[in-house]
């Protein structure tokens, strides 16, 4: 006998079959896969939920909660991530973009709102490790008068990134490159011309990767998130060639985790000889972590950062 389900019911399932696992919450997962599977939105499930749902979408949901309930993440059942208020196109082999990165993103558009770059018909930002176009196409959305050059080593983050440059009307303001940090900027002559530099780069301890969640240490790409044996190999990296790139009055500023702000700060103030620091500052995210290092590369009044937010 073929049992009949509704909507209702199918939730209820979803959802006692995911509060076995390690989820945040299982009944929105459950909601947003039957949404879906039946190509509706959630109001819909509220609306309809003594409704019958075909046998056909039955199982197909059924086999999606099984996917979600191995670790699979969601955003890759889902194709989807909401980044600064955007819709990011994602699938398996890109770093699905977190909420703390917005606050990277946020300070890049405040102090280029706040002026710091008034005198620049257009401001030359350069990304490193360009992923799903997150940080990229959420500046050039939100900045008017940019141009960013958008680097990744994986040819499945480019590919990702282009579609969603393409699905919010950005191609103009893009230009990917293929290839290892800086190294694509060299063909380009770009040298001593780059306003910003940002990075949200790997920065997990090799070690430790395997203990982080099991949707993330299983199924997200590990070029992305292992930064080495303390997982700073690619800060030393970047901070050690920036200077060879930024403009007299360039920023960088970087993402980096929770209990890296010390070391990375450091790196910045003790690199003078390649970088012309004259203010280094750590931002924190809206859990009083560390989220973000900054370095401004402009005599600021007094050695103060008044500039910054």
């Amino acid at each position: 006998m073929v049992v009949a389900y509704t909507i209702a019911d199918l939730i209820k399932k979803g959802l006692e079959a995911l509060e076995e696992g390690e989820y945040n919450n299982p009944l929105l997962d459950s909601q947003l896969l039957l949404c879906n599977v039946l190509n509706v939105d959630k109001i819909y499930t509220y609306t309809h939920k003594d409704q019958v749902v075909d046998s056909h979408f039955v199982d197909k949901f059924l086999n999606l909660i099984d996917k979600r309930k191995s670790g699979y993440p969601i955003q890759y059942i889902l194709k989807n991530q909401e980044f600064m208020g955007l819709d990011f196109f994602v699938k398996e082999g890109v770093l699905i973009p977190r909420p703390d990165t917005e606050v990277l993103v946020e300070y890049i558009i405040d102090i280029v709102n706040k002026g710091y770059f008034n005198n620049k018909d257009t401001i030359k930002i350069v990304d490193i490790g360009t992923g799903s176009g997150a940080i990229t196409l959420s500046l050039a959305h939100y900045l008017e008068n940019v141009h960013i050059y958008s680097i990744d080593v994986s040819d499945i983050a480019l590919q990702v990134a282009t579609e969603n440059s393409k699905k919010l009307g950005l191609e103009s303001k893009v230009t990917f490159l293929n290839g290892d940090l800086f190294e694509p900027l060299e063909k380009l002559k770009l040298q001593n011309s780059i306003d910003i530099i940002v990075s949200n780069p790997p920065y997990i301890p090799t070690n430790d990767i395997a203990g982080l969640q099991k949707e993330v240490a299983e199924y997200e790409p590990k070029l992305a998130l292992d930064g080495g044996d303390d997982g700073l190999d690619f800060y030393r990296r970047i901070v050690k060639d920036s200077g060879k790139y930024l403009s007299d009055n360039g920023v960088l500023a970087m993402e980096i985790g929770y209990n890296q702000g010390a070391a990375v700060r450091k790196m910045l103030e003790e690199d003078k000889g390649n970088v012309p620091l004259s203010c280094v500052e750590i931002i924190k995210d809206l859990a009083g972590h560390d989220r973000v290092v900054v370095g401004f590369f402009k005599a600021i009044e007094n050695g103060d950062c008044k500039l910054l937010p």
